[in-house]
């Protein structure tokens, strides 16, 4: 049977994939899962195709005898929060969070405002591959669609209540903001405004195809906005990817600052604040080696993951023992609000800390160990992409290794992580160390090792 869930839902290009037959379909497959009666949040980000899918996908809900609450346009973040705080037994946030314009996408969330299990998601591909249609009796197709329309202003207090904002305000801060053209133009700015921050508003306008950038907050997508903090002075800066679920951190000299260093700081000061919670922090196999070699002198555990926001969240969920969990990619969950990956509040939460500490947001990323990544991939099949993880064990056979997605290696000043993607035929090499010749040695060698032994 074919795969539709990837790592946090379904994606694919708008008339290919995503089509009103397919959004119909999933619909009435949503709909079995969570059966007849329930009450489901809807949402939608500004992509293309948006309204079609909604449109399509509800009415297969109804025809389930699903009562549906549509929420609008509004980030992920924000449609989870409101199924959690207010009771509904579940959602569907329509996005396709950082992929290019072209696609869109469906995520389904449960009663506990976290995206379903993995596990989960083959129960609603069987219903889906299999045509499933209820059987319901006329009178049953009485349901309407209703409006909710506060779910951001829920969204937004509940985020403010978890900092000092009268602390922040009292700062000045001045801050850039990038919205990435979509959904978090309607929260950030808000958010900022709320916190008595000065904020220079990029991309804030909504426009589904994305003008100012790509969705994906990076390194390259980024470097405009990066000019703008020295430019104008700004004491940190934020950019959201397409449903605003993450915020990449840029420092006061236009930096951009990776995920996991920013879940590093973050994790740390929310020990000082939250104390009535396990300093223990789970980030994916992905995050750097800086993370535990920062967090553990200072007593915070760390928790190794396979990739994957689900993953972590659904970890933090069952084990209940932990103050975060974060990502590399800019993703962050603050266990106190919600263990969702959540923009706003790593925005609040960052200039939180930055209000508690007499320093720059710079130097405060400056403690953090130095390391020089290397981020790269190899084109290959299914075959070769698991003969590749096994080449890499029996190479570092002698190191330490970690094997729960893909293969970890874990060296005295480097770090190797080569794993197969879970949405393309790729295999992907990550790799870190306290030089740049080190790591672009290792990995250059571990690619010749590879090829050898399985692309001939």
């Amino acid at each position: 049977m074919a795969k539709l869930f990837g790592t946090d839902g379904v994606r694919g290009i708008i008339g290919d994939l995503i089509t009103p037959e397919f959004s119909l379909k999933m619909g009435h497959a949503i709909g079995a899962y969570f059966g007849k009666g329930s009450r489901l949040l809807i949402g939608r980000d500004v992509r293309l195709g948006g309204d079609m899918i909604l449109r399509s996908l509800t009415s297969g809900l109804l025809a389930e005898g699903i009562k549906v609450y549509d929420a609008g346009l509004l980030p992920t973040p924000a449609l989870q929060f409101g199924i959690k705080s207010l009771g509904f037994d579940g959602g569907v946030m329509i996005t396709a969070s950082h992929n290019p314009p072209e696609y869109n996408g469906i995520k389904v969330i449960s009663a506990d405002g976290i995206e379903i299990p993995h596990e989960n998601e083959d129960i609603i591909e069987n219903y889906y591959f299999n045509n499933y249609l209820s059987k319901m009796e006329w009178r049953s197709y009485d349901n309407e669609v209703k409006t909710k329309e506060n779910i951001i202003d829920i969204y937004i207090d509940a985020v403010l209540s978890q900092v000092d904002a009268e602390k922040i305000a009292k700062k000045g801060f001045k801050v850039v903001v990038d919205c990435a053209n979509s959904v978090g133009s309607l929260t950030a700015p808000l958010l900022l405004r709320k916190l008595g921050v000065k904020a220079y508003t990029v991309n804030c306008n909504l426009d589904p195809y994305f003008p100012g950038r790509n969705p994906e907050p990076n390194a390259d997508t980024l470097k405009n906005t990066m000019s703008y903090i020295t430019l104008v002075g700004a004491d940190a800066g934020f950019a959201h990817d397409g449903d605003a679920d993450r915020a990449m951190i840029m420092d006061n000299n236009g930096r951009i600052q990776w995920g996991d260093r920013t879940g590093a700081l973050l994790t740390e000061f929310s020990t000082k604040i939250w104390r009535n919670y396990n300093k223990k922090t789970y980030t994916s196999i992905s995050s750097s080696n800086l993370v535990e070699e920062y967090l553990r002198p200072k007593g915070i555990e760390v928790n190794w993951t396979p990739v994957g926001s689900v993953t972590i969240a659904r970890e933090i969920t069952k084990r209940k023992d932990a103050i975060s969990g974060f990502e590399d990619n800019g993703g962050y969950m603050h266990v106190p609000h919600h263990i969702v990956r959540d923009g706003a509040m790593t925005i609040a939460l960052t200039l939180y800390m930055l209000s508690e500490n007499n320093e720059s947001l710079a130097s405060l990323y400056d403690k953090l160990p130095q390391y020089y990544p290397i981020k790269t991939k190899i084109v290959v099949n299914k075959e070769q992409a698991l003969c590749g993880v096994e080449a890499v064990k029996e190479k570092y056979s002698s190191y330490k290794i970690l094997t729960i997605d893909g293969v970890k290696v874990f060296g005295d000043d480097f770090w190797l992580l080569v794993r197969p993607s879970g949405t393309e035929p790729l295999l992907r090499i990550f790799g870190e160390a306290k030089s740049p010749k080190k790591i672009e040695e290792i990995v250059n060698e571990t690619i010749r090792h590879i090829k050898e032994k399985c692309i001939r």
